[in-house]
């Protein structure tokens, strides 16, 4: 059991290298309990590198990485894996058209995608009580491949929630999504992330905008390497997100959402 005074996520001095190419360099970032982070990098920066290598998919060249009290190289990542939620689109692809919603979110509990056999009478319960809690109980005997991208990512979160994740790795959940249902989406994350016993969410994105109420840190990646991290309001400064993109930028907040603008350039 986690100790209430040990980090959800450890990071020390964590370098990911493939074929002399340093991915990730020298990564040290700490995740409590309580908070939700957001972590934010433009294309190439290393943001799902740092996610596959919280999930056990790509093992560290060099340096630690703790996740819920237990070390990569010395717990057994598989189980430890199950208590990781994870939401992304190349998860979103992999789903087999011809499978029932309920059956997709019953995948989760296994960490598996395609289900072996019967399902148990007790899983199909907790399934159906799951989609209940997101509001997508109409959704259960619908087949995978007539699912709207949104009510797929709101699949994928239940698919996550059957495990009873400690952590919810969310990786850029919103793309392929038209402007509507990313509201509708990023409305329904807010309000799961704000629940009693809500797990740990670790968003990744480059898209400011995406960015709602329940984030309380936020850490900067550019070229593998951490910018800065730290609470939210000091991270997402104009000066702090044009070095991310290095690109003169301007970060508004309004109505509690924050925003981007390019800064024109002077002659």
């Amino acid at each position: 059991m986690l100790k209430s005074d040990n980090p959800i996520i450890k990071l020390s001095n964590l370098t990911i290298q493939r074929d002399k190419i340093k991915i990730l360099e020298s990564i040290n970032w700490q995740v409590n309990q309580g908070e939700h982070w957001v972590v934010i990098g433009g294309n190439g920066s290393g943001k799902t590198t740092l996610l596959s290598a919280l999930t056990g998919y790509f093992a560290p060249t060099k340096g630690e990485i703790d996740l819920l009290g237990e070390r990569y190289g010395q717990a057994h990542w598989p189980t430890l894996r199950k208590k990781i939620g994870l939401v992304s689109s190349s998860l979103r692809q992999m789903m087999a058209d011809d499978e029932p919603a309920l059956i997709s979110v019953i995948t989760g509990k296994y960490a598996m995608i395609d289900l072996w056999g019967r399902p148990k009478p007790s899983d199909c319960k907790e399934a159906r009580k799951i989609l209940r809690r997101i509001g997508c109980n109409y959704l259960a005997d619908r087949l995978w491949s007539v699912l709207s991208q949104g009510e797929r990512q709101r699949v994928l979160i239940g698919r996550s929630l059957m495990a009873k994740p400690k952590v919810l790795l969310l990786d850029e959940p919103c793309a392929g999504l038209d402007p509507a249902a990313r509201e509708n989406f990023l409305q329904f994350v807010d309000d799961l992330g704000q629940e009693k016993n809500a797990p740990t969410f670790v968003f990744v994105t480059h898209h400011i905008e995406e960015i709602t109420s329940i984030y309380t840190h936020a850490i900067l990646l550019r070229d593998g390497q951490v910018l800065d991290s730290g609470p939210i309001k000091k991270m997402l400064t104009s000066e702090k997100i044009s070095a991310v993109f290095r690109e003169k930028v301007r970060i508004t907040r309004i109505d509690g959402r924050y925003r981007l603008k390019l800064t024109p350039a002077t002659h």
